[in-house]
């Protein structure tokens, strides 16, 4: 049984592309998350920080993660939307965690892209078992996420690479393949326009990014990082992002329950 929200077309949408369109998922929240951005902007975590994503460009970008504990909207609606049965459901597993959630909100007059990456290669957890929701709480046309649908399934991760620098993010490592340009290449690439409470739900291999053109409107969106039975703590070859500094946990472990809680179980 699924989630009423979706329907067996989304699992093996998501199976096999690793990237779905899940229509109202975060609809009855969508001004808690608006709360519980103002309130990340009004007080940043270390981790937060606001600026151009490009020397000389215009707008300004904000983001931080890891602030759910810490606002009680974020976790109201980590705890107590669908969004976690409908991770279950899409994962096709048997139990949920919470892995992290991240703000971003770009301000009108933003032109910079987001670059074209995966986010699994610059986290600690491995396993194919994962969802990241990215929803907006305003609406989207060019401002939406681009995915390269079936990009989870390729041979070899894309490099992790710093955004501002362009340098690499673990350097030396050969287990990588260098970061496409899927509209040079004539990869397929999906987009959706997007109404406040829409998400698209999206495995951490799949290659995504963000358009380059000027915003007219602001553009705040919430992420949430779920992940389910088969995931597990790795080691990488440089700091991670989120760093979790202090976690404790060794290689091959399930993450650790007190920081990374189990939210859903059939």
């Amino acid at each position: 049984m699924t989630h009423p929200l979706i329907t067996q077309d989304h699992i093996n949408a998501y199976q096999k592309d690793g990237v779905v369109l899940i229509k109202g998922l975060f609809k009855d929240h969508v001004e808690a998350l608006r709360a519980g951005i103002a309130k990340n902007m009004a007080a940043p975590s270390d981790f937060g920080k606001q600026a151009n994503l490009k020397e000389g460009a215009t707008g300004t970008f904000f983001d931080d993660y890891c602030n759910w504990t810490r606002i009680p909207e974020f976790e109201d609606v980590i705890r107590n939307s669908p969004a976690a049965e409908v991770a279950a459901d899409l994962m096709q597993s048997n139990t949920v965690q919470v892995f992290h959630d991240h703000v971003l909100v770009k301000e009108p007059g933003t032109a910079a892209a987001t670059p074209w990456h995966q986010d699994g290669p610059y986290y600690f957890v491995e396993g194919q078992q994962n969802v990241s929701f990215w929803t907006p709480l305003d609406p989207v046309e060019n401002a939406t996420l681009r995915m390269v649908p079936g990009s989870h399934l390729w041979p070899k991760p894309v490099l992790p690479t710093r955004w501002l620098s362009e340098e690499d993010f673990y350097a030396g490592e050969d287990i990588y393949m260098p970061v496409p340009d899927p509209d040079a290449e004539g990869m397929p690439i999906v987009e959706w326009p997007m109404e406040p409470g829409d998400a698209v739900a999206f495995h951490y291999g799949v290659l995504h990014g963000t358009r380059g053109e000027e915003l007219h409107a602001r553009r705040r969106a919430f992420s949430l990082r779920l992940l389910g039975d088969d995931a597990r703590y790795v080691e990488r070859a440089g700091p991670t992002s989120p760093p979790y500094a202090g976690h404790g946990m060794a290689a091959g472990e399930r993450l650790r329950e007190d920081w990374f809680p189990t939210i859903f179980k059939r």
